[in-house]
């Protein structure tokens, strides 16, 4: 079976996830780059560690974690959708059982707020992986006075941790907003998607998403 360390190291991964970036600096968005995708992929995989999945299942997740980016390469603009026929091809060519990287594949078609959904446990955990990975370290842009709304609300998050607690069936995200940068309300205007999404995700798992920002439990 392959392994998220056999696709670290393939050359193509390696320049797809380089070119996502590149692309996405061009248009001044947050960072996506091997921090992210590396994040995204532990998280998922702890995810469904900590619930209780067997390993193939953990590490199909952080291999979807670790992909579920590269359609940046392509455009921004379904990125979800070119990056999971990007990863289909790839693992095809890595010698990847077919069934294992369709789901791969389709995880990384529905991680995408705009047009995706959990339609599996790995696509469920990369869902949650994904949207949990807010930070001041995503902001490209150094420069305070020209952030627009994204760049404001990443940079205002000092601390995003993600916590799984099985026994109570339940996952927290909990984030320490800084409001001297911007109010809590911003970050619901650009990311009430996003946390509806992961609600949907963490039901499919069949466990409770919960949202704490500034120690206050807001969902």
């Amino acid at each position: 079976m392959l392994t998220l360390e056999d696709i670290k190291k393939n050359p193509e991964v390696q320049e797809l996830v380089i070119g996502a970036q590149k692309q996405l600096d061009a248009l001044g968005y947050t960072e996506h780059s091997v921090r992210h995708v590396s994040i995204v992929s532990n998280r998922a995989g702890k995810i469904l560690e900590t619930l209780g999945y067997d390993e193939k299942r953990i590490e199909l997740a952080k291999i979807a974690g670790y992909l579920h980016d590269i359609g940046n390469s392509v455009n921004r603009v379904d990125h979800a959708h070119s990056g999971a026929i990007l990863a289909y091809n790839i693992l095809k060519e890595m010698g990847m059982d077919i069934k294992d990287r369709t789901e791969i594949m389709s995880a990384i078609g529905n991680h995408d707020e705009q047009t995706g959904t959990a339609v599996s446990d790995i696509s469920a955990a990369l869902i949650l992986a994904d949207k949990s990975d807010v930070h001041r370290d995503r902001v490209v842009n150094k420069n305070m006075a020209t952030f627009d709304i994204h760049d404001k609300v990443n940079y205002a998050v000092t601390k995003a941790d993600l916590v799984i607690d099985n026994k109570q069936k339940k996952l927290t995200l909990d984030l320490t907003i800084d409001n001297h940068i911007c109010p809590v309300l911003d970050y619901f205007e650009i990311f009430m998607d996003r946390t509806m999404m992961s609600k949907y995700a963490a039901k499919y798992l069949q466990i409770w998403f919960e949202l704490v920002i500034n120690d206050t439990r807001l969902l």
